[in-house]
C-alpha cells in the first residue's frame, strides 16, 4: 500500500507555531517517561516476589489449580500493559527461570496487597522465635594489631602488621620507700646530665646546634611523675638562659619571596638558617610558658594527669619568672609585644608573689629603657588593661608609672649614652704613625666623622623625645579617666603620686581644669591626709613649671597645709613627712618671689613647734627646712627676739597663716630642741638659735648644709633599726 501521507514542504513547515513543536516534543517524552516509570513498577513487584517467595508455603494443588485460573486471567488482561519479554535484561530473564521451577514462587500472590511477613509473624510461636535468636559463642578475645608500613613486592601491595604487646599481664615489682627514693634520685640525675649536655652543646656552637634546642624543649612535656615537676622547672630556666646567651643584639625579621629566590653565599645561608630555627624555637618556648600559666589559672589538668594542681602552681610560677626575664633582658628581640602582653595582665593577678614578680620586671624595664620603644607598648597596655576592667586593678600596677625616664634633665645625659662613641687618634699618635699627607687626609676624615656622629645624636635625641611624648599622652590620659570617672577609687592615691611627679609635663591647656579638679578633691574631706598632700604637690608642681604665666592665686593650698601640719606625730603619720618636707620645698622656697613675709613666719613658727613632738628624722628635716626659710627670706631673726613686732596677739589656734601675727611671737621651741637626746636635732637647734650661720663656729658642717631636708630625712630614718633597752636580771650573776 501506498503511502499517502505526504512530507510537509519547507514553506508549510515555516507557517507552523512554534507552540505546536513544543506540544510535539512534551506528548513524546511524556511517553518515554510513562513508559520507564511501568517497567521500573514491574521490576519492582518482581523483586518482591523474589524476597517473598522463601517465607511464603506452598498451596495445596487443588488450590493452586484455582488460583492459577484467575491469576492467568489477570495477566492477560495485563498482558497490553505488561512490557515485552525482549525489553528485559538477559539476568532478569535468567533470574526469572530459575524462580519459576519452585513452586513457592508459583504460589506467590503477586498482586496482593498484604505485607509479605504478616501471617508469618501471627502464627509464629515463642519456641520459634527462640530457636532463631542468634547464638553467641565463647571465642578468643580479638588480638590488637600494629599497622605497619607495607611492603611492596611484584606481586603488589603486602600489609604488615605487629601484635600489639601487653604489658598488664607482668605485675611490676613492689618498691620499699628507700628504694623509691633512690629510683628518684638517680632519674634525677640522668635528666639533670641530659640538660647540662645540650645546654652546653648549644652554648658552645649555636650554628650548628640549634636543632637541640627542640629536643631540650621536648623535655618540657616529661611524662615520668616521680621527676617530672622539677625536670620541667630546671628545662624551663635552662632555656631561658641559653636564649638570653646565643639570641643577637637585632631584631630577625622574616625574609621576603625575592630574597628567598636569590643565590647567596654559603655562610650566608648557614646564618639565614641558624636566624630561622631560633626564632620558631623563641616562638615554641614562649608558647609553651603561655600555656603553662593558662592551664594554671583555668585549674586544667592534662589527660595524662602526670603533675598534679598543687605542684602547677610552682610550675606557672617559674614560668612567670621567665617571661620577666626575658622582658628585661631582650627588649630588642622578636615577640617582646607578646611578652609585653602575657606580663602585664599578671601585674593584677590575685597571686601575691606573681603580681609582685611582674611590678618588679616592668619598673626594671621603666628604669634601663633609653630609648622608649619598651616603655611605650607596656604603657599602652596597662592604660588599656585600666579601662577594660573598670578602674578595678591594683594600686601597684599604675604605681609602676613612677618609674619612667621620662625627666628632661635626663634627656641630654641619654642622648649621650645613646651617641655611638668613637676614640679618634691623638696629635702624638698621628705624628708618630703617619706621614704629613696621611696625618692631613685623617684630619679631614675625622672631621667627617664627627660630623656624621652629630647628626646621629641628635636624630636619636629627636626620636626619643618623640616616645616621650607619646608615652606621657597615654600616661595623663590614664590619670584623667580616674580622675573624671573613678575618684573614689582605690587607684585615686597612685593617680596623685604620679601627677605629682609629671605635673612640670602637663600640657599648659589642662592647667586650669585640673587645679580646680584638685582643690574640689580637697575640699570635699573624702581624701587622705597623705591624698591631700599629693593634690597640694600636683598643684604646686603645675604652678613652679610652664604655670608660673598664669594669673592662679594658690592660697586655699597654703592654707591647707598650714591647717593639717598639726595632723602629724611620731606614729603612723612619720613617713607622711617626706611629703610634707617636698611641699614647702615648692611652695616656699621656690616661690619666695610670691610668698610675703607674714606667710613665711607662721609656716616657720608651726614647722618649729612640729618639730618637738615627731621622731629624730622628721626633726631633722624639719629644722633643715627652717634654715633654709632663714636664709631665704629676710627679717626671719624677728623670732629670736622676745620684743613684739607692731600691734597684735600671736593666735597659733587660727588656721590662716597671713592674719595669725606670727610676727609677735618666738622660736621657744629652738632651746628645748637644744637639749634633744639626738646629737643631730642638737646641732641643728644651736644653729638656728644664732640666727643661721654660714660661717663661724656655729655654722653647720658641710656635710649637713648642703644636703637637702628630704634628704637627711631619709639618712636618719630609724626604718629597720631595733633599740633593745638592757633587761634587769631575776637571778645574781655567777662569778
Amino acid at each position: 500500500r501506498k503511502n499517502t501521507k505526504r512530507v510537509p514542504s519547507f514553506r508549510k513547515l515555516l507557517r507552523t507555531s512554534k507552540l505546536k513543536l513544543d506540544n510535539k516534543l512534551k506528548n513524546k517524552q511524556y511517553k518515554q517517561q510513562s513508559t520507564a516509570k511501568k517497567y521500573r513498577k514491574e521490576q519492582k513487584k518482581l523483586r518482591q516476589a523474589v524476597r517473598d517467595a522463601v517465607c511464603r508455603k506452598p498451596f495445596p494443588l487443588e488450590e493452586y489449580k484455582k488460583k492459577h485460573v484467575e491469576i492467568a486471567e489477570k495477566r492477560e488482561e495485563e498482558e497490553d500493559d505488561a512490557l515485552p519479554l525482549d525489553m528485559m535484561d538477559e539476568d532478569d530473564l535468567k533470574l526469572m527461570e530459575d524462580l519459576a521451577q519452585k513452586a513457592s514462587f508459583l504460589t506467590r500472590d503477586i498482586s496482593s496487597t498484604e505485607p509479605v511477613h504478616i501471617k508469618k509473624r501471627k502464627h509464629e510461636s515463642v519456641i520459634e522465635k527462640y530457636e532463631k535468636m542468634p547464638r553467641r559463642m565463647k571465642t578468643e578475645p580479638e588480638k590488637e594489631l600494629i599497622h605497619l608500613l607495607p611492603i611492596k613486592d611484584k606481586g603488589g601491595i603486602i600489609p604488615q602488621t605487629v601484635e600489639k604487646p601487653n604489658f598488664s599481664e607482668e605485675p611490676l615489682p613492689v618498691l620499699t620507700p628507700e628504694e623509691m627514693s633512690a629510683q628518684r634520685k638517680r632519674k634525677l640525675q640522668e635528666r639533670k646530665m641530659h640538660i647540662a649536655a645540650l645546654a652546653s652543646a648549644i652554648l658552645s656552637d649555636p650554628e650548628n646546634n640549634i636543632k637541640k634546642v627542640k629536643e631540650l624543649r621536648a623535655m618540657l612535656m616529661e611524662q615520668d611523675p616521680n621527676v617530672a615537676v622539677i625536670v620541667r622547672k630546671l628545662v624551663m630556666v635552662s632555656l631561658m638562659e641559653i636564649f638570653k646567651d646565643i639570641v643577637p643584639s637585632y631584631k630577625i625579621r622574616p625574609l621576603t619571596e625575592a630574597e628567598k629566590a636569590t643565590k647567596v653565599k654559603k655562610e650566608t645561608k648557614k646564618l639565614r638558617e641558624f636566624e630561622e630555627g631560633l626564632v620558631s624555637q623563641y616562638k615554641f618556648y614562649l608558647e609553651n610558658l603561655e600555656q603553662t600559666i593558662k592551664d594554671w589559672k583555668q585549674r586544667k589538668l592534662k589527660k595524662s594527669n602526670v603533675i598534679s594542681l598543687k605542684a602547677y602552681k610552682g610550675l606557672a610560677e617559674i614560668a612567670v619568672k621567665c617571661l620577666c626575664e626575658l622582658l628585661v633582658a631582650l627588649p630588642h628581640f622578636n615577640f617582646h609585644n607578646n611578652i609585653i602582653v602575657l606580663i602585664v595582665p599578671l601585674m593584677n593577678d590575685m597571686s601575691k608573689t606573681i603580681s609582685e614578680l611582674c611590678c618588679e620586671a616592668v619598673q626594671k624595664l621603666f628604669k634601663q629603657d633609653k630609648l622608649g620603644f619598651a616603655s611605650l607598648g607596656v604603657v599602652k597596655v596597662i592604660s588599656g588593661l585600666v579601662k577594660g576592667r573598670n578602674y578595678n586593678v591594683r594600686p601597684e600596677v599604675l604605681k609602676v608609672f613612677l618609674h619612667l625616664r621620662i625627666k628632661e634633665v635626663e634627656l641630654k645625659k641619654d642622648s649621650e649614652d645613646i651617641a655611638p662613641k668613637k676614640k679618634f687618634m691623638t696629635y702624638k699618635e698621628k705624628r708618630k704613625n703617619l706621614s704629613r699627607m696621611q696625618r692631613k687626609w685623617k684630619k679631614a676624615e675625622e672631621k667627617l666623622e664627627r660630623e656624621l656622629l652629630e647628626a646621629e645624636a641628635s636624630e636619636s635625641k629627636e626620636k626619643k623625645l618623640k616616645l616621650h611624648t607619646e608615652t606621657l599622652n597615654v600616661v595623663f590620659l590614664t590619670y584623667f579617666r580616674i580622675l573624671k570617672k573613678a575618684q573614689k577609687s582605690p587607684l585615686l592615691p597612685a593617680v596623685l603620686e604620679g601627677l605629682a611627679k609629671f605635673a612640670h609635663l602637663i600640657n599648659v591647656e589642662f592647667f586650669d581644669d585640673l587645679l580646680i579638679v584638685l582643690h574640689s578633691l580637697i575640699a570635699s574631706g573624702d581624701l587622705s591626709y597623705r591624698e591631700s598632700l599629693h593634690c597640694i604637690l600636683s598643684a604646686f608642681h603645675i604652678l613652679s613649671g610652664q604655670g608660673d604665666v598664669l594669673n592662679i592665686d594658690p592660697m586655699k593650698f597654703y592654707t591647707h597645709l598650714y591647717k593639717t601640719l598639726f595632723s602629724l606625730h611620731a606614729g603612723a603619720t612619720n613617713n607622711d613627712i617626706k611629703i610634707v618636707l617636698q611641699c614647702l620645698d615648692v611652695m616656699l622656697a621656690k616661690r619666695r618671689k610670691q610668698v610675703s613675709q607674714q606667710r613665711a613666719l607662721a609656716f616657720l613658727k608651726r614647722l618649729a613647734t612640729l618639730a618637738l613632738h615627731v621622731l629624730p628624722n622628721s626633726s631633722v628635716g624639719i629644722l633643715a627646712t627652717n634654715r633654709v626659710l632663714m636664709q631665704t627670706f629676710p627679717k626671719m631673726d624677728l623670732l629670736l627676739d622676745n620684743e613684739s613686732q607692731g600691734s597684735g596677739v600671736y593666735l597659733p589656734e587660727l588656721d590662716e597663716p597671713e592674719h595669725c601675727n606670727a610676727q609677735n611671737t618666738a622660736l621657744w621651741e629652738l632651746h628645748l630642741l637644744q637639749r634633744h637626746y639626738h646629737p643631730t636635732v642638737k646641732k641643728f637647734a644651736a644653729h638656728l638659735a644664732v640666727g643661721a650661720p654660714d660661717e663661724g663656729s656655729r655654722a653647720l658642717s658641710l656635710d649637713l648644709s648642703r644636703r637637702p631636708a628630704t634628704e637627711l630625712f631619709e639618712a636618719y630614718s630609724m626604718k629597720g633599726m631595733t633599740f633593745n633597752p638592757p633587761v634587769p636580771s631575776a637571778t645574781p650573776r655567777r662569778k
